[in-house]
């Protein structure tokens, strides 16, 4: 089995220390017994793999790394974010001082030497972790350039900034496996095109979420992407990339739902609210048939939510004023139970069956 990335090498790990557990069980109670040569070989063979491993993609071979690694995730996370921060507030504190092109040149410097840094870092970082922690500042610094570059030269803001902002972030996120800057880029890119559709309606490009349509053409572009290119070198981009789809086309839908004034539509605010509405129940239950035939647990798994979500605002909206509170949360606890069995009724049939692109997020 050849092993592209390191998602695939940990839940081959995970596998293994499977394999010699259940062996172990399967021995004590003398189902299956080898001889020491055939165990002396499969030992070998899963140390040469975890060697390489190890060597290669920086795996957690026990329970104990895997907490501790996602204990250094976290760190990465909140470190990168305090040195943005950092960054920040250190050009604005002693901004003022420094002449016009001395305020250029600082920020063409800090916007390059740290995305130079980061794949630097990336070079003698084998774990990843640090040069994870270099992109995202290297990201925050190019979006802190083109934001103070557009003051100090007062260029009028424009959505065309967004591309630039997407094209970095979507560098760095393939380059270092980051999904966390996968999502900045592809809401850059949303932003952009639900910016580009409102402008062509005649409307200010900042006054793109006054309507909640223009979402809709990234979200279903976003969507086919993973379906058209090969992710597979990329764990959890492609799930990524169904998920935020997912949420840039329903969430839209729910708030056109309770609120029709925000939609293009020549009609009633009624009638588009409960023309949303339908959509947003249909849409979600199409969603969730196509994740079970095909076995996307990420789109399941998000539909599901979205699916809930319209049902118990509908449900709000229908009940909350009718109904005692007590009856009104018990129907809704009865719903959730109802859903239960549908979904158990589901996996019983094995129509939910495992998925290797595993959740996007995780």
């Amino acid at each position: 089995m050849i092993t592209s990335n390191r998602t695939d090498a940990q839940r081959r790990t995970d596998d293994i220390q499977i394999f010699n557990q259940e062996l172990q069980r399967l021995e004590a109670e003398r189902v299956l017994q080898l001889d020491p040569a055939q165990r002396a070989a499969i030992h070998a063979s899963h140390q040469i793999l975890l060697a390489a491993f190890a060597r290669d993609f920086d795996i957690d071979r026990d329970a104990h790394a895997r907490q501790l690694s996602l204990g250094m995730r976290i760190a990465s996370f909140l470190g990168a974010a305090a040195l943005a921060a950092s960054v920040f507030f250190l050009f604005y504190q002693f901004w003022g001082w420094f002449t016009t092109p001395v305020q250029v040149l600082t920020l063409i410097t800090a916007a390059s030497a740290t995305f130079v840094i980061t794949f630097w870092i990336q070079h003698k970082d084998s774990s990843g972790y640090f040069a994870k922690l270099a992109a995202l500042v290297a990201f925050a610094c190019f979006v802190l350039n083109m934001v103070m570059l557009g003051q100090i030269f007062n260029i009028t803001p424009s959505d065309k900034a967004l591309l630039p902002w997407a094209a970095l972030a979507l560098l760095l996120a393939y380059a270092l496996d980051l999904r966390l800057l996968l999502v900045a880029g592809l809401m850059c890119l949303i932003s952009f095109v639900a910016a580009r559709v409102g402008t062509w309606s005649g409307m200010y490009w900042l006054d793109f979420g006054e309507r909640p349509e223009n979402f809709f053409p990234a979200a279903i572009a976003l969507f086919v992407v993973p379906q058209l290119f090969d992710h597979r070198r990329f764990a959890g981009f492609a799930p990524t990339f169904r998920i935020v789809a997912l949420l840039a086309l329903f969430l839209p839908m729910l708030l056109l739902a309770n609120w029709g004034a925000g939609s293009y539509l020549p009609l009633s605010f009624k009638v588009t609210e409960s023309l949303y509405q339908i959509t947003g129940f249909v849409g979600t239950a199409l969603a969730i048939w196509y994740g079970v035939r095909r076995q996307l647990n990420d789109v399941v798994n998000t539909s599901v939510t979205l699916f809930v979500i319209f049902l118990y605002t509908k449900m709000f909206d229908w009940w909350w004023e009718l109904m005692p509170k007590y009856l009104f949360f018990l129907t809704l606890g009865l719903t959730a139970v109802l859903l239960l069995f549908i979904l158990k009724r589901l996996r019983a049939t094995n129509a939910y069956g495992p998925n290797r692109e595993q959740g996007a997020l995780r």
